[in-house]
């Protein structure tokens, strides 16, 4: 899995300095800046919301899974933009990984 996400973080990486905006949606992402970027990052925040409000009546998750992917999607391109790669929110969460989330959270408190 994180072979895919590396895989990604070097398409975005290549894609953030090129002057391709109307070939590369990436491109034109980061033409766009950071603000574009954060907008696009809760519109698809609400998209992945609402889907899975509907595949909890549904009982399909298909449209969740879709939409959960654009999430993420964006939100990379978001790292990226800040000069971060995917392997920080891998490295993150392994961190995290043997703690409980409740200590997790008292510790961000403090």
């Amino acid at each position: 899995m994180s072979d895919i996400l590396s895989q990604l973080g070097d398409i975005l990486e290549s894609r953030k300095n090129t002057a391709e905006g109307e070939s590369s949606y990436v491109a034109s992402l980061h033409a766009k800046g950071l603000n574009k970027i954060l907008e696009k990052i809760g519109e698809e925040a609400v998209e992945t919301i609402i889907a899975a409000k509907d595949a909890q009546t549904s009982g399909d998750n298909s449209d969740v899974i879709y939409e959960t992917a654009d999430l993420w999607f964006h939100t990379l391109v978001a790292l990226s933009n800040l000069g971060e790669r995917p392997e920080a929110v891998i490295d993150e969460l392994a961190r995290r990984f043997n703690m409980s989330g409740l200590t997790e959270k008292a510790n961000r408190n403090s």
